[in-house]
């Protein structure tokens, strides 16, 4: 008995537990997921309220004047150029004696630009003069001697009427009156050639100042004291042939060069807009001039003369020029054109698909699908549908601009 009783006792199961397992890495685990919850949520709510800088620009009326509502049917490139253009140089050859002009300086014409040296001009000039005086006191003396011949001639007319003088006195007395009257009509002749060499002299002398032959700015002053200058090149490479070069500010205009195959685009009269490159933001009104009736074989262009309507001191000659040709400006009767005009660089394209993204009262973007009609010149685009008049666009959209972000603008 006691033998089976020992068997059940070690048959019998223990009901006592055994310790618990630790919790403390369950805790762990579960704070480091709020962590990282807490972590995420900060970031996302930053980048929510975050502002990103950019750039906006307010969507124009099509046919708001001040937003060059003329579409643009061509664009080209091009240069100032003067019509008035001189190199401005001595007629005859000679040393320079002084320069009165430089670069940038305003010239009226007929202003003296310079002087060459007059000593053999002076001379010339002395010379002609005493060769003149010379000749005028032989043309006094001969007249002197014309009158005492012309009366002696009278008075042995009279004589020989009364017989008290010969036919020959009176013949002889009328050879040498007749003698002195051509002697008198040569020597008058010989005066005027003695005046017209005089008359050559000065011209001369006045050749050595060089004056402006119309008013303008000096660009170039391309001589100094002591240098030789001759109207023509001479040898050797030494001698200058001008000595400034003025502009007229006031010819100013543009050339450029269309294709050949869009040139029937361009009419004369047809109203231009100019961009100087110097000044990508000054938009010059201009009309073109006339278009020159040849081609450029080699580049398969015809030039264009453009006029700008606006003189300024900051348009100088061979600045490089960007044009578009506008359509005619609209009537009051012309159908008023739908849309609005934005910069081209407020269009993103999302595969063939166009948007923009407008910003609102919150200063926060959408996304919004458009449609263009043509682009309008001078860097602008016509937007037919997606937005009005006032809206307000993102230019230049950065990288990872999303729907729904907030922008920060300058404007």
């Amino acid at each position: 008995m006691s033998h089976s009783a020992e068997l059940l006792k070690q048959l019998r199961i223990e009901r006592q537990s055994a310790p618990p397992p630790s919790r403390r890495w369950l805790w762990g685990v579960a704070l480091l997921v709020l962590a990282a919850a807490a972590v995420a949520g900060f970031f996302w709510y930053r980048a929510q309220t975050a502002a990103i800088a950019v750039e906006t620009a307010i969507a124009q009326p099509l046919d708001n004047p001040a937003s060059s509502s003329s579409a643009s049917v061509l664009d080209a490139s091009g240069y100032v150029v003067a019509r008035r253009m001189a190199t401005v140089s001595a007629k005859v050859p000679g040393r320079v004696l002084e320069v009165l002009i430089e670069e940038g300086q305003q010239v009226s014409e007929g202003q003296v630009l310079a002087r060459l040296d007059p000593v053999d001009a002076a001379q010339h000039q002395a010379l002609a003069r005493a060769q003149l005086a010379a000749s005028q006191s032989q043309l006094a003396g001969l007249e002197t001697q014309l009158r005492e011949a012309e009366a002696n001639a009278s008075r042995y007319r009279e004589l020989a009427g009364q017989q008290l003088a010969s036919r020959a006195q009176y013949e002889a007395a009328q050879t040498q009156r007749d003698t002195l009257r051509a002697q008198l009509a040569s020597q008058r002749r010989q005066n005027e050639v003695s005046q017209r060499q005089l008359a050559i002299a000065n011209q001369g002398l006045d050749n050595t100042v060089v004056r402006a032959p119309f008013a303008g700015v000096v660009i170039a002053k391309a001589a100094q004291p002591g240098e030789i200058v001759s109207p023509m090149a001479a040898g050797g490479g030494f001698t200058r042939t001008g000595i400034g070069t003025i502009v007229d500010m006031d010819s100013l205009e543009v050339e450029v060069d269309v294709n050949e195959a869009h040139i029937g685009r361009v009419a004369p009269g047809m109203p231009v807009e100019a961009i100087l490159n110097a000044y990508p933001d000054w938009r010059i009104p201009a009309e073109v001039i006339a278009i020159i009736p040849t081609a450029d074989r080699s580049k398969a262009t015809v030039k264009v003369r453009i006029r700008l309507n606006v003189r300024d001191t900051r348009i100088v000659p061979d600045m490089g020029v960007k044009v578009s040709f506008l359509e005619k400006p609209a009537t009051p009767d012309s159908p008023r054109r739908e849309g609005v005009l934005l910069p081209e660089s407020a269009l993103r394209k999302d595969g063939e698909a166009a948007y923009v993204f407008r910003v609102d009262g919150e200063q926060r973007v959408h996304k919004v699908p458009v449609q263009t009609a043509a682009t309008s010149g001078a860097g602008h685009i016509h937007v037919s549908q997606g937005l009005a008049a006032g809206d307000t666009v993102v230019l230049n959209a950065p990288a990872g601009l999303e729907d729904g972000m907030k922008i920060q603008s300058p404007r």
